[in-house]
């Protein structure tokens, strides 16, 4: 049985763990840094501004949805934007990516949120699949850009 409930600091080392595994996943294990202080300091700190849902199966943590608040200013509404998404290897196919992204969804719709975005890598095609067969479209008519290391400390001079 599946069970999804906010974290708690305690669960400070499970995040990192299910983070770093997504990683390894998504073969950018090389890119984290982030500690188990990081997580406590920014889930649970004072201003938090990035949360988490974990997901049991039969009382096993099996998965994690990171998020944070998002707005759309054409529409004068918030959004979540799903930072993470991970469910177990020995767990998937039980349908827990699929109840912690109606987690969010139901949330969003509860807060008056006009969408839920992600973003994902183009060569998991498992993922996409799995996304578009919950209604979810590429934004194919946009292009992401990213500031980082030295070009963003050369902006901020």
């Amino acid at each position: 049985m599946i069970e999804i409930r906010p974290a708690e600091p305690a669960d400070a080392a499970l995040i990192l763990s299910f983070i770093r595994k997504l990683a390894e996943y998504e073969r950018l294990l090389h890119l984290v840094v982030a500690t188990e202080t990081d997580i406590a300091h920014d889930l649970f700190g004072q201003n938090p501004r990035v949360f988490c849902d974990l997901a049991f199966w039969d009382g096993a943590p099996s998965g994690f949805a990171l998020w944070f608040h998002i707005y759309s200013s054409f529409h004068a509404r918030h959004g979540l934007y799903l930072e993470d998404l991970f469910v177990e290897p020995a767990y998937r196919g039980r349908g827990i990516g699929k109840a912690l992204l109606r987690h969010l969804a139901q949330r969003c719709e509860a807060e008056g949120f006009n969408r839920l975005e992600w973003q994902a890598l183009n060569w998991n095609t498992p993922s996409i699949d799995f996304y578009k067969s919950l209604g979810a479209v590429a934004v194919d008519d946009w292009t992401v850009f990213r500031l980082a290391g030295d070009a963003l400390k050369k902006l901020a001079e």
